[in-house]
């Protein structure tokens, strides 16, 4: 579903703009030096509008959290959550995932958050899945020995094609489950998840680890 315009975006964004990060490039190497009083560096992609985000960064204060988003009319609502929130452990940026490398040095993220990302279900659509190969070598790019990326999803198709692409790329997966909710809630959920689980639908969820 395509996201709506948001009426008066770049004010909201400018409004909003001390949790966003606009020359990310600037602090590659240096996320954590620059903002002091943190011990961990986890990355999320694709926050959407952050209900996740806010809920996970205020869990761990101890860890800077870094929201990609590419989408600026979902990252405006995220960015006056966190605002509204007074978070000061979240970080915005308005980039694609392509770009990680460039904006993160070896080894300085310990986890990535995917969460209910577009499944691109033809075929030959395959290599923008964010679970897709090219995208995994970017994040092995990344990620710190024995980093993590944590998944989840409700498309059960999406998911199953994850476990084999990430074994076949050297992950080791845990915590695999096709119904997370069964016995009751668990974890942080996103907006997404909270709408599909008051619909019955069940959610895929593993840990893919270095």
């Amino acid at each position: 579903m395509r996201m709506r315009k948001k009426p008066n975006l770049l004010p909201r964004m400018e409004r909003a703009s001390a949790v966003l990060t606009a020359s990310p490039e600037a602090l590659r190497g240096k996320w954590l030096a620059s903002f002091p009083g943190h011990s961990r560096l986890h990355l999320e992609l694709g926050c959407g509008k952050g209900g996740f985000t806010c809920a996970a960064a205020a869990a761990m204060p101890d860890t800077l959290l870094i929201a990609v988003e590419k989408v600026p009319d979902a990252m405006v609502v995220a960015m006056e959550r966190a605002v509204a929130a007074g978070l000061s452990n979240v970080r915005f940026l308005d980039e694609d995932a392509l770009r990680l490398p460039e904006l993160f040095e070896p080894g300085e993220v310990e986890r990535i958050y995917i969460n209910f990302c577009d499944p691109w279900p033809k075929k030959k659509q395959f290599k923008r899945r964010l679970t897709a190969p090219g995208f995994l070598a970017l994040y092995r790019q990344v990620l710190a020995p024995g980093g993590e990326i944590w998944f989840k999803t409700d498309n059960q198709s999406l998911f199953d094609w994850s476990c084999e692409t990430m074994a076949e790329a050297g992950f080791q997966l845990s915590e695999v489950t096709h119904d997370l909710h069964a016995g009751g809630t668990v974890g942080i959920m996103t907006d997404y998840e909270k709408k599909f689980v008051g619909e019955g639908k069940p959610i895929c969820r593993l840990v893919a680890k270095l």
